[in-house]
């Protein structure tokens, strides 16, 4: 069925030029990508830091950074002290906030908004300097909304990605469905070049029915539809590894709560936020947890241990 709602949608071919920010084609996206610069300025060439070593990343939907800041993020951030972070739904403009806020605690980050203020965006605060880096998608409206950026470290690349969501209606669903389709044949693409992926985020996606509270009511629900259950399970079989399910096998771990009914307190959630590996980085590793007790958000982090 996603098949069909995207027929004849493909990625445009992937640049690797180390000196390249951005090659979306559009101007106004170009621009805008422009912008973003406070966050690859430095480091879109040269050698990685990384030495192998056991790291921490985590992935973490925000639903607004500057509000998280607000609910003890930065002191989370601190507490918990993963090596690099992806965010999703930032929702702010490289203008709106001082990053040094960041830097001061040993992260430097890497921003990629949505054109639209307030809305969407993703970001990785990192602690190690990266080979390169790579803005957007080559996809001009998923990059207005700011919805891909990646890290390439050696041999391995870490991405920060917040695919869309369809609950608002079937325009915003059928742009989902055309999503996961570009997405996977991009993501094909770069594996020709980057055979070694950490794929970090919002998936929207509830792959199995224990990683939702109540498969039978929300089975006609986005986010848990057989269609995007389908394309989940055919993503990993392409060779990715779900690394929380991979060593839990127990219901009722979710990574985000509608703020109605007191549904966190309840813990009636949705398991829909990823650290997906490709398989050939499945021996290095070691622990994938879910963090319900950051409350800065209506999701919470998702942290993985490996030794790269």
């Amino acid at each position: 069925m996603y098949r069909q709602a995207a027929r004849g949608l493909r990625p445009s071919p992937i640049s690797f030029r180390k000196d390249a920010i951005s090659c979306v084609s559009t101007p106004e996206v170009a621009n805008h990508q422009e912008k973003s610069r406070i966050l690859a300025k430095s480091t879109a060439s040269g050698k990685s830091s990384i030495v192998t070593q056991k790291m921490k990343i985590a992935t973490y939907n925000v639903n607004g950074l500057r509000s998280a800041i607000s609910k003890g993020f930065i002191d989370w951030l601190k507490a918990t002290d993963p090596d690099m972070v992806c965010l999703q739904e930032i929702k702010i403009q490289p203008d709106q906030l001082d990053f040094n806020i960041f830097r001061e605690i040993g992260y430097e980050p890497y921003l990629y908004s949505a054109q639209k203020k307030g809305y969407s965006g993703v970001a990785i605060l990192s602690k190690h300097k990266p080979e390169h880096v790579q803005i957007g998608m080559e996809h001009d409206l998923y990059d207005f909304e700011g919805r891909c950026i990646r890290l390439d470290f050696g041999p391995w690349s870490l991405i920060s990605v917040y695919f869309p969501s369809g609950s608002s209606g079937e325009e915003r669903q059928a742009i989902k469905i055309e999503f996961l389709v570009y997405f996977k044949e991009y993501i094909r693409s770069l594996k020709k070049q980057r055979e070694k992926l950490i794929i970090c985020g919002d998936y929207n996606i509830c792959h199995q029915a224990i990683d939702i509270h109540n498969p039978v009511s929300n089975a006609r629900s986005s986010g848990f539809l057989p269609e995007e259950r389908a394309w989940m399970q055919e993503f990993i079989e392409e060779g990715f590894v779900d690394t929380f399910r991979h060593l839990n096998k127990d219901p009722h771990n979710y990574t985000w709560w509608t703020f109605r009914q007191g549904a966190r307190s309840r813990n009636l959630g949705w398991r829909i936020d990823y650290a997906m590996i490709t398989d050939d980085l499945t021996d290095k590793l070691r622990s994938a947890v879910i963090l319900p007790d950051a409350i800065h958000s209506d999701h919470c982090p998702v942290l993985i241990e490996m030794d790269l």
